[in-house]
């Protein structure tokens, strides 16, 4: 048995034990920087957090602005257009609008002398025909002419309204087809006689046992034709 005054003891070396120290050194240092880093991130984020609420309200604001001025161009120009259409100057169109978190959505009503009307009842669906095609036309006003063509198709908008309103309706797709520059195909079961003073051709479409006969009933002069 040995002596415990006589045991060797296995000490390390003074070089070994420095080299050591100087690496938990180093990774504390780094440890350091790290929690530095991350409680500047956090600091941001405190910061952001702090001036979030005061951030979304501006841009709900200015969303709302812009958003409102929207509605009233299309409350203006759509009253103008059942007014003429339907020939009814005394009907209003009349926009609700809520914007909320970037969310925007719209309901229409029409008011008569100040009393309220629903949309699809007491017109006959004229009401939603006139407004289904300016709808159509300021949706696509927005879209990019660089990767969209400016090509609109209406099938039947003209369905509801009575014979001799459809004039003008047509005569408002006309006008407002040529001034933003769109072209227009409009599919009716109306007589022909009704657009030949708008339509730059009209095709008639008919059944038969061997299939759908097409026709050109209206078309421009030769020379018309070859200048577009």
């Amino acid at each position: 048995m040995m002596d415990r005054d006589s045991a060797q003891l296995d000490v390390p070396s003074p070089v070994a034990l420095r080299k050591r120290c100087d690496r938990l050194l180093w990774h504390q240092q780094q440890a350091a920087k790290s929690l530095a880093n991350e409680r500047a991130k956090l600091a941001q984020i405190d910061e952001y957090l702090a001036i979030a609420p005061a951030v979304d309200e501006a841009l709900d604001k200015l969303s709302e602005e812009m958003f409102g001025s929207l509605t009233k161009v299309i409350e203006q120009q759509l009253t103008v257009a059942l007014q003429e259409v339907l020939d009814q100057p005394d009907l209003t169109l009349k926009v609700e609008r809520e914007f909320k978190r970037g969310a925007a959505t719209m309901r229409f009503h029409i008011e008569r002398n100040g009393n309220r009307e629903d949309i699809m009842k007491g017109q006959g669906g004229s009401v939603a025909n006139v407004l289904s095609v300016g709808l159509r036309l300021f949706a696509l006003t927005t879209l990019d002419p660089q990767k969209h063509r400016r090509f609109l198709v209406l099938d039947e908008q003209d369905c509801w309204l009575r014979p001799d309103l459809v004039p003008a309706l047509v005569k408002m797709v006309r006008d407002a087809g040529r001034a933003l520059g769109f072209q227009v195909i409009m599919i009716s079961h109306h007589d022909l006689g009704i657009f030949e003073r708008y339509a730059d051709r009209i095709y008639r479409f008919t059944p038969s046992s061997e299939g759908v006969k097409v026709e050109c009933a209206m078309a421009p002069p030769p020379e018309a034709d070859s200048a577009t």
